[in-house]
Formats: structure tokens, C-alpha cells, sequence
């Protein structure tokens, strides 16, 4: 059965204005960046891979060595003569016999080197050798076969290091290509900094972007792109110089050659090839203002601390990118930006200082730096952090900072199950117009098919909606190269040769294409009620466990908080061990099961002691299966949270975090309090949780309406997320009676599950009709499942 309702949009009435609200994040995790968005094709091109970045590296990782026909020779990777003091490796080629040629190879990427037929590559290196200067070095692309697809030849000429350049031009399409660096004669060849680029990149920038990469992304019309992080921002040493050091932007501009090999906290290395200069220059290319993210002197996963009287040197940073950004030419970092090729200041409007920051050091430098950047940049918008969680101590810690120091924005991130989103896409309603926007730095729902990204729609409805309080907002995260995943989902994923954008990529260009510039009032009528589920209790079945330690459980009841019954469970206490010697000698009982219950309202008293390991607790209730559960997590990542988590289908949900450490050998009393939905925890009579894992609520359709300035149309973004249609009038309040032409654009008749893929990639993808009224109203039948944006010329 069709529903039938009027939603009228006023659309003389201008509401809050939605400025930058929809852009994009780049972080490199999943090879985002090398093998990813930065077009070098060369893996390990100065041999720095190191296992400080991954325990598998080595400094000749992606490198192979040939010898050819009779040819022998010895590969060794030396630093006594570097030509790079910051990057002091390089690969020698010691000739013991010529034979057909000896050298080595590159493996690239994923299946290897990519070339196309008739595309031309800009290769170099820097090389000397001690003899056989006569002798030319063969440079070659050539297919897992020998077949050669591009050649050139060069002249070492010299016993100092030098650069040599020459264009390769392929004559054969291969994805699994190599590149083959080979000579004859005697003596001993040098190599480094070995590179080869496509030439045509995204606007032919030299050290540029891969261009189907980069299109994907410019295709967006993103308002904004937040750079570089993300934890890689704070996870590390607080030494500039370390090979493990936090993201220090004055490492990553320059010749790339002079930038220091970096690792990567998601373990793997970064030459820093794509780093600031190049951010502000693809932010320029694409029509995003830049938000750059800096560390302030905490990294809380290891709990590094800059004292305070150290911390001016990260304060200047911060300042010396602004002006980086912003300064002429006269000014130093200015000037060092105009030497780069870039005399024009780009422009600075934001600046983010921290990333998912808990814990009082952080917010206790953040002032610091919002004070100094206030006083010398007034107009500057700051954003602080709020952590990684949707709720909770830390949450709250961040947004008191906020206000406290008159933060511009916050930075909220949150990976959640499609139902937490539907059941809080009313999440900014009743947040305020005259207290810090929210920046949503990082957000997603777990998955990339159809039904995530419907969901997400739905959600950023509520966003548009509540412009007075949602500054900005970013999809997390934006790469996946598919052979090298950290995390997903992912809104584009690629390998060495393709791209594609996913079902939550179009969800979002749709929004970023049609965002508009002023809220208009849009209001709904006559359509049935909101769908909800019944308001069932938390019940199920309960356990205990552990993860990765050895603990205790003693004196454990179940108690009902209604009639006072009260259930001993001691029997079923007793240790739980999940060491790593556990698992290694197949000794693991990481669980056990307590009992169930169908009571509205209950405790769970229990007591506990860690014997040994890295982490803590865990508390399993309202348990359906492994799949569906609530999970109290005490002593979880990394030994720092008390979290209350929701899985539904698989799909987790924090609902709430606060900062809580289980110390080794302390008996703890503690209780897990339930009452319908609501839920508390209590650590030795301190409350530490308070949360409520709701329902969602499903509305007859999710929808929001703006006017763009430069065009006058008005958008209408409808979301239709039930089984079946809905049907409605549209009336376009104080707009003239006549004829209108209206585009829509539309997302629908896909199943949930579907999802696009190599094979498939615009298998979910918009689709363009117009419509021509009669009046400035119109029926329209919204199909299930659907996302349609009107705009109304």
C-alpha cells in the first residue's frame, strides 16, 4: 500500500547557510597514497624500506635481481656515500661477469608496472659507477615474459652521483609489467632514487596524481579535503628525525628526493612524495579548500608527551604552515612556497589541531596552540577533537574544551551500523546555533552495498537539516588499493590500473553536487507514522571473556531489579585465558557462558582480577548469537576505554567510551546495570557508562531542501528507505503557477546487498530524467529503496 502525504518546501525562506558542509578526507592507510593516489610507479624507489615500517620490509623489498645469460653479480644496498643525507641508501650492482647483462628489477604495485599502448613515462635516477663509463645502461619495461614494452638507454658518465632522465613510450598494454634497470662492462654500478612516472598525470603536474585517482575525486565538487590524518598524525615518536616520528609537515615539501623516509603507522612505508606542497596544489586542481590536520606534541596510543615548556616548536609549526599557506612571498614560509612554484599564497581558512585525541594532556596543549593561533591569525576557523566515539567521557571532554576556549569547530568521528544511523539521524537536532559547529571528520557505516549507502543518504539529511550546528562533514575513508587493505569500507577502491567509486561514493557526489547554499524550510504532511520497532528490553543470554589475557571471575549474580530475585552464578566464574602462549599451543578458552534471561530490567554483579596481559574484560549480554550482542569492553584498545558496544548483523556500534585502565593483580567489583535499553556500568560503585542502544526509527521518508545562489534552483533531496513506495506531492510554496522544468537524479532499483566491483563498477550509479510540471506542484512516487534529488530550475 502506497503512502500519500504533501511535502512543502517554502522556498522564499532562507535558512542557515550551508557553506562548506560536504567534502572529503585523505588519509594514507590502504596505500592511499604510494601505490595509490601519487602516480610513482616504482616501489621502494630509494631502497628505505625498513622493518621499522613493516617486520616483512627489507631495503631491497619490490627489488629482484637479474642477471642474463652468463651475467653474475653481486646486489648489495650500501649508505657510505650517499647523495642524499636524509635518505642514505642506495643499491649497488657489483658486475662479476657482463654475460647478455646484469642489473635489477622492480615489481611495482600490486601485479606490477602498469603501461598503456602509445602512453609515454617520465623515468630517473640518480646513479655513478666506477668504470665502464662507455657502457650504457638499459632501461626497460618488460612483461613477466622478457617481452619489451618501452626502452631507453643511458650513460653513467661518472663516479659522482648524478641524475639521468629519459622518456620510455610503451608499445604494448601490460598490468604486470616490470622495470628493468640493466648494464655490461665491469665494476660497479650505484643506483638510487629510481622513479617512473606516467607523464600524463592529473594536470600534467610533474611528481603529480594518478589521473583516473585524482578525476574520481575532482568529480566529487568537494567543498573541502582534510589532509594527512588521521592516527598517522599522532602516532609517533615526538622527534622530527625518526624514522617513526608523528606527521611533521616541514619533512614532506621540498625535493622529494631530501624528504625522509617515514613509517607509516598502519604499517607500511611512505616517501612523503605526496606531501603538503602537492596537497595544496590537488586541493587547487579540484576546487577544495584545504584542512590540514597537525599533531600537538600527545600521542595517546603510546602516550608520548611534549612538556609544556617545549612546546613552542609545535606551536611555530602550526603558525609557519598558515603562513605557508597564506604568507607572500616577502614572508619566510611564504617565500619558501614561492620558491617551490607557487608564488600566490593558496589561501588557508581552517586548521585542525589533533586527531580522535583523548585524554587530558592533549586538550590541555590544545589551548596553548588556539591562543597563539588566534592571536596572530584571528580569522583563522580551529577545530578541536572530541575522540574517536560517538559518546562519552572523552566526548564530552573534548566538547567542554571547545567551549572552553572558543573552539570554531569539533572534530566528531564514528564507523557505525546502519541501524545506529537510522536510529540517530536525528543525532544534531537540538544542538546549538551559538556553540561550536561540528566538523563529522570521519564517518561511515560498516559496509559498501547499496543498503549503507542509502542509510548514509538518510543521515545526511539530518546534516543538511541542522546546518546551523554541521559545519562540515567527511565520508572516512576516501582509498583502497584492494591488495593492500588496512580498513574498510572504503568510498573508491582501485588497484594498479582501475578505479571505481562504491554505492556510498555516488550517495555522497549526489550530496556534493546538489548541496545548495542556504537551508530552505521543507515540512512534511499526511504521510502515516514513523515505523518503529517495539521497544523491546535487552535480554538474551550473557557470558564473560577476555581478550588476549589471563583473567579471573569469581562472585557473580544476576540480579532483577524489578522483584529482587537474585541468581548465583558461582559456578560459572573461574579463569579465562587468551594469551598468545594460549593460542600458540592451542589452549585458548577465551569465553564462558553464565545464563540468559527475558527480564526488562537487571544486574549483573560480578568481581575479577587480570592475571597478565596487555588488555582486559569483556561482558557479553542481550546476546541473540555471535552476530548480534552487546559487549561491555573494559580495559579495550589498548587498555585505555570502558566502552558499551551494540553488534547488529555483524556490525558494531560504540555507543559510549570513557577512559578506564585495568591494572594487573586488583580485584575489581563490577556491575552492569540494564532497564529496558538503558544501560550503566559501574567499576567498584563509580559510574563509568551511561547510554541507551536505541532502535531505529523509520520515518515515511528522510528528506531536506536548499537553494543554490549562483543558478536559483531549488533542491530537494528525498530518501526512501522502506520496502515499498511512497507517494507524495511536492508544492514549491511561493513559486509562480506555471510551467517548471525539474531534474531529477536518482538512485534506485537496486537490491541492498548489491554493491559495485571491478567487474561491475558502475553497476549502482545515479541516474538523470527530467520532469515538466504544470504548476509549481507535483505528484511523484518515490520508489523503495531509492535516493531521488529534485532541483527545480
Amino acid at each position: 500500500m502506497k503512502e500519500r502525504g504533501t511535502l512543502r518546501v517554502s522556498t522564499q525562506e532562507r535558512g542557515a547557510e550551508l557553506g562548506d558542509l560536504f567534502g572529503i578526507f585523505f588519509e594514507d592507510l590502504n596505500h592511499a597514497a604510494d601505490g595509490g593516489l601519487y602516480a610513482e610507479l616504482v616501489q621502494n624507489r630509494s631502497f628505505e624500506f625498513d622493518p621499522i615500517d613493516h617486520r616483512d620490509y627489507h631495503a631491497l623489498t619490490a627489488w629482484e635481481k637479474v642477471e642474463r645469460g652468463r651475467g653474475s653479480a653481486e646486489l648489495t644496498v650500501e649508505e657510505s656515500k650517499p647523495f642524499s643525507g636524509r635518505n642514505k641508501h642506495y643499491a649497488v650492482i657489483g658486475i662479476l661477469s657482463e654475460g647478455d647483462g646484469v642489473g635489477i628489477m622492480n615489481q611495482g604495485f600490486n601485479s606490477g608496472i602498469p603501461v598503456k599502448q602509445g602512453e609515454a613515462y617520465s623515468f630517473s635516477f640518480y646513479a655513478r659507477r666506477d668504470s665502464s663509463f662507455n657502457v650504457p645502461v638499459r632501461i626497460t619495461v618488460e612483461g613477466v615474459d622478457g617481452t619489451v614494452h618501452a626502452a631507453a638507454e643511458i650513460a653513467v658518465a661518472s663516479d659522482e652521483w648524478t641524475k639521468y632522465e629519459a622518456v620510455l613510450t610503451a608499445n604494448a598494454t601490460d598490468v604486470s609489467s616490470r622495470l628493468a634497470i640493466v648494464t655490461k662492462g665491469s665494476g660497479r654500478l650505484y643506483l638510487d632514487m629510481v622513479s617512473l612516472f606516467p607523464l600524463k598525470t592529473f594536470r600534467n603536474r610533474p611528481n603529480g596524481m594518478r589521473e583516473d585517482i585524482a578525476a574520481l575525486i575532482a568529480d566529487l565538487k568537494p567543498k573541502f579535503m582534510r589532509f594527512p590524518g588521521g592516527c598517522l598524525v599522532h602516532d609517533g615518536s615526538l622527534n622530527p628525525d625518526d624514522r617513526n616520528s608523528m606527521y611533521r609537515w616541514k619533512n614532506t615539501i621540498g625535493d622529494v628526493e631530501q624528504r625522509p623516509a617515514r613509517r607509516n603507522n598502519w604499517s607500511y612505508n611512505q616517501t612523503l612524495g605526496l606531501g603538503y606542497y602537492e596537497y595544496f596544489l590537488f586541493c587547487e586542481d579540484i576546487g577544495a579548500k584545504p584542512i590540514p590536520i597537525l599533531p600537538a606534541g600527545y600521542d595517546p596510543h603510546h602516550k608520548r608527551i611534549v612538556p609544556l615548556d617545549e612546546l613552542q616548536p609545535w606551536i611555530d609549526d602550526a603558525l609557519d604552515l598558515i603562513e605557508f599557506a597564506c604568507g607572500d612571498a616577502s614572508t619566510v614560509w611564504g617565500g619558501i612556497r614561492a620558491g617551490l612554484g607557487h608564488p600566490e599564497p593558496f589561501g588557508l581558512e581552517y586548521i585542525g589541531i589533533g586527531n580522535e585525541e583523548v585524554g587530558e594532556p592533549f586538550f590541555e596543549r590544545y589551548a596553548y596552540f588556539h591562543r597563539a593561533i588566534k592571536e596572530k591569525y584571528p580569522d583563522m576557523k580551529i577545530i578541536n577533537s572530541s575522540g574517536p566515539f560517538a559518546a562519552g567521557g572523552e566526548y564530552e571532554r573534548g566538547w567542554k574544551s571547545a567551549r572552553d576556549n572558543g573552539s570554531d569547530l569539533v572534530d566528531e568521528h564514528y564507523y557505525q551500523s546502519p541501524e545506529w544511523f537510522l536510529a540517530n539521524y536525528d543525532r544534531y537536532d537540538h544542538f546549538k546555533a551559538d556553540e561550536p559547529k561540528v566538523f563529522l571528520g570521519e564517518y561511515a557505516s560498516w559496509g559498501n552495498t547499496y543498503y549503507n549507502a542509502l542509510v548514509e543518504a538518510a543521515f545526511m539529511t539530518g546534516l543538511e537539516r541542522n546546518a546551523h550546528a554541521v559545519g562540515l562533514a567527511c565520508y572516512a575513508p576516501m582509498l583502497c588499493n584492494i591488495d593492500y587493505v588496512n580498513w574498510k569500507p572504503d568510498m573508491i577502491w582501485f588497484n594498479n590500473h582501475e578505479v571505481y567509486g562504491t554505492a556510498n561514493y555516488y550517495v555522497q557526489q549526489l550530496f556534493m553536487h546538489h548541496q545548495g547554499d542556504h537551508l530552505l524550510q521543507i515540512e512534511a504532511n499526511g504521510f502515516e507514522r514513523p515505523y518503529a520497532e517495539p521497544a523491546k528490553p535487552i535480554t538474551g543470554k550473557f557470558s564473560l571473556g577476555t581478550d588476549l589475557c589471563s583473567v579471573q571471575y569469581w562472585d557473580i549474580q544476576l540480579i532483577n531489579d524489578e522483584t529482587g530475585e537474585v541468581k548465583h552464578l558461582a559456578g560459572q566464574g573461574g579463569m579465562l585465558s587468551d594469551t598468545q602462549e594460549d593460542r600458540l599451543n592451542g589452549t585458548v578458552v577465551k569465553t564462558r557462558e553464565l545464563d540468559e534471561t527475558d527480564w526488562g530490567s537487571y544486574t549483573l554483579r560480578f568481581k575479577a582480577k587480570k592475571i597478565s596481559g596487555p588488555k582486559g574484560f569483556d561482558v557479553y549480554f542481550g546476546k541473540n548469537d555471535d552476530e548480534n550482542q552487546l559487549i561491555w569492553e573494559i580495559g579495550g584498545w589498548q587498555n585505555q576505554d570502558s566502552a558499551v558496544v551494540s553488534k547488529v548483523d555483524g556490525r558494531a556500534s560504540c555507543l559510549t567510551q570513557s577512559l578506564f585502565t585495568v591494572e594487573t593483580g586488583i580485584a575489581y567489583e563490577f556491575a552492569l546495570e540494564v532497564s529496558g535499553r538503558r544501560i550503566r556500568t559501574y567499576v567498584d560503585g563509580v559510574l563509568i557508562n551511561d547510554t541507551e542502544d536505541k532502535l531505529p526509527v523509520i520515518e515515511p521518508l528522510y528528506f531536506s531542501a536548499s537553494a543554490d545562489q549562483s543558478t536559483g534552483d531549488v533542491i530537494v533531496k528525498v530518501i526512501n528507505v522502506q520496502e515499498q513506495s511512497v507517494s507524495a506531492q511536492v508544492v514549491l510554496a511561493d513559486l509562480p503557477k506555471v510551467p517548471t522544468l525539474v531534474e531529477v537524479f536518482e538512485l534506485s532499483g537496486y537490491a541492498l546487498d548489491e554493491a559495485n566491483d571491478f567487474e561491475s563498477p558502475r553497476r549502482i550509479l545515479p541516474k538523470r530524467k527530467e520532469l515538466q510540471t504544470e504548476s509549481n506542484s507535483f505528484f511523484y512516487d518515490f520508489p523503495k529503496h531509492s535516493v531521488t534529488i529534485f532541483r527545480v530550475k
